[in-house]
């Protein structure tokens, strides 16, 4: 088989009739605007389609590769998208649809020149009883494939789906093309003829076998934007169930993300978006500071330290501003290769919530020991503690000798940051 290769790559396949010169009209951003000139008119001629579509002018083409790739992020424009695909190929329909032969079922992701009520009837139905499902799943990604070539028209014409499904709607043919595909499933591109049309012929398959490339690349990157949007909005839920103020930013201090709680701090004026967007604070003595952490943070993204800043708002509560420097896997997943750092801001306040109970689990400690522990870290010293508990200060040091071994410390200062190591979640 003789073959020229495409203005997008792929083998365009000249055995059918006809040889083709390339001819390099213009070298756009999209690399789209080429034409084929029939060197034979032997079967078709790519400058004078049916259905008005022409090639004499660069961006007949173009605009309907544009319609393709544009339909990836406004998904409203699929079935836009799809008609100006049917009218290039010469079809009256069009449908987009998941189909599945183990299970015999299928999901119509767009259609075009299909009623509602017979998309409906295919997927609840007719899936189950069409016959070019299976030998279709066995072609080739991007193959081309009319009705006839996966079974007899004859036999075609027998089946539920032609007397009850195409032929109501007066199509008489289908060509069909598998753009994705896996073990268990593919996607399906599905273009129907009516009778005045007639049958798909060798210029429908070329005009078809032109656009497969971009279909499937727009499919996938379809399925890329999908699970990129998902992974996305699982994120942000994740940064708004943080109750305190979580701002990402940049190593200029610009403000790449804020969750829920850091959009009230800059609504409620605790914090200020500045110009160009950075991140800064009316509390003009802790400015210095807060640019200072958040530099040393870009600096630092190798080995993440935390840094913290007191604030004061604007009427006048107190607050703190812990940095953490994100590693360069936590910057993509932040926010490309923008976000340097994470600003946790937070209330200062003596009514936290208590971490003591995750640290009786994780220690096992008795309730005694976890007594005094809540003592030291609230009360102060030994004798402190005894005069507290209203026991002596032999047993509080017995207790205290079990905390450290049990903790590993060895310091009642450990023990304290110990508890605040439990209270911040910014430690590492």
């Amino acid at each position: 088989m003789d073959q020229a290769q495409t203005a997008i790559g792929a083998p365009y396949d000249t055995s059918r009739g006809g040889s083709f010169a390339l001819r390099v009209m213009a070298n756009t951003s999209r690399g789209r605007l080429l034409q084929y000139v029939p060197t034979t008119s032997h079967e078709f001629s790519l400058l004078d389609f049916s259905m008005g579509v022409t090639m004499s002018n660069p961006k007949h083409i173009s605009s309907l590769i544009g319609e393709i790739y544009d339909a990836i992020l406004d998904r409203a424009r699929g079935s836009e998208a799809l008609g100006k695909a049917a009218q290039f190929v010469g079809a009256q329909a069009a449908a987009l649809l998941w189909q599945n032969p183990v299970s015999r079922t299928a999901n119509v992701i767009h259609a075009f020149g299909i009623e509602p009520r017979y998309v409906d009837l295919y997927r609840q139905h007719y899936a189950k009883l069409d016959p070019t499902t299976a030998p279709m799943f066995l072609r080739d990604v991007g193959e081309v494939a009319s009705a006839t070539d996966l079974l007899p028209h004859g036999e075609l014409r027998k089946t539920c789906l032609y007397k009850e499904w195409l032929q109501p709607q007066g199509f008489v043919d289908t060509l069909q093309a598998s753009l994705d595909k896996t073990p268990t499933d593919f996607v399906d591109l599905c273009f129907m003829r009516n009778g005045e049309s007639g049958m798909f012929d060798g210029a429908a398959r070329d005009r078809l076998r032109l656009i497969i490339p971009h279909l499937r690349r727009a499919v996938l990157v379809g399925q890329l934007v999908d699970r990129t949007t998902a992974q996305a909005a699982t994120f942000g839920d994740a940064l708004d169930g943080i109750c305190a103020g979580l701002f990402l930013v940049d190593a200029g201090g610009q403000i790449v993300h804020a969750n829920a709680s850091g959009q009230a701090m800059l609504a409620q004026g605790v914090l200020v978006r500045g110009s160009s967007g950075k991140l800064t604070t009316h509390d003009t003595s802790a400015a210095q500071g807060l640019n200072d952490i958040v530099s040393s943070a870009a600096r630092a993204s190798s080995d993440p330290q935390l840094g913290a800043v007191p604030l004061t708002g604007r009427s006048g509560e107190h607050y703190v501003a812990h940095v953490l420097p994100l590693s360069a896997g936590a910057q993509r997943l932040a926010g490309g290769d923008r976000a340097v750092a994470a600003l946790f801001v937070q209330k200062a306040s003596r009514d936290l919530p208590s971490p003591h109970s995750a640290i009786a689990k994780l220690y096992r400690l008795t309730p005694t020991e976890l007594r005094v522990l809540s003592g030291i870290v609230q009360v102060g010293g030994v004798p402190e503690v005894a005069e507290a508990m209203g026991i002596s200060v032999s047993t509080v040091k017995t207790h205290l000798r079990r905390l450290f071994a049990k903790t590993g410390t060895d310091r009642q200062a450990d023990l304290v940051k110990l508890v605040a190591g439990y209270a911040n979640p910014l430690v590492a």
